[in-house]
This record gives structure tokens, sequence and C-alpha cells, in this order.
């Protein structure tokens, strides 16, 4: 269940996705990478990704690098969203 505040509206979405089990994807990796597009994007904070991740919010910014996002790249409003948002 992942959990997306945007405008002060709660917004709900549940996603399904089947991928071969070729791909080698995890269900964890496939939330990351959406979770950390959309923060990289600016669509959420930090603290919104990782919730929809199930992580800590350190744990969500320390694993960013993997997954080509950085944390130290943001704007300082976008900090200032993150704190608020925390």
């Amino acid at each position: 269940m992942e959990y997306i505040w945007k405008d002060y509206i709660y917004l709900h979405m549940n996603l399904h996705i089947e991928l071969p089990d070729l791909t080698g994807v995890s269900d964890f990796d496939v939330k990351m990478i959406v979770a950390s597009r959309l923060y990289a994007d600016g669509h959420i904070s930090s603290g919104q990704a990782s919730k929809i991740v199930g992580l800590s919010k350190t744990t969500f910014i320390e694993l960013l690098g993997k997954y080509n996002v950085s944390f130290i790249g943001t704007e300082a409003e976008e900090l200032e969203d993150d704190l608020q948002n925390a």
C-alpha cells in the first residue's frame, strides 16, 4: 500500500506489474526504481519515497546512489520541503 501526499490531498494508488521471472528484478528494486524516480523528479519528498519502499528515510537516502539518483544534487528549496514533510 503506497501513500502519496500531493498538494495536501491524500492519494492512494495500487499498481500491479507483472514482469517475467527472467528479469532478475525484485519487488524491492521495482519499488526503489519508482520511488527514487518520483523523488528525483520532484513529485514526492524523500520521506514520502521512503514510505513507498518501506524503509527509513535515512536508509532510502543511502540507497539512492545505487539507483542513479543523487540526494546531494537537490535544490535548497527541495531540502526544506523534505524537512517539512518528514
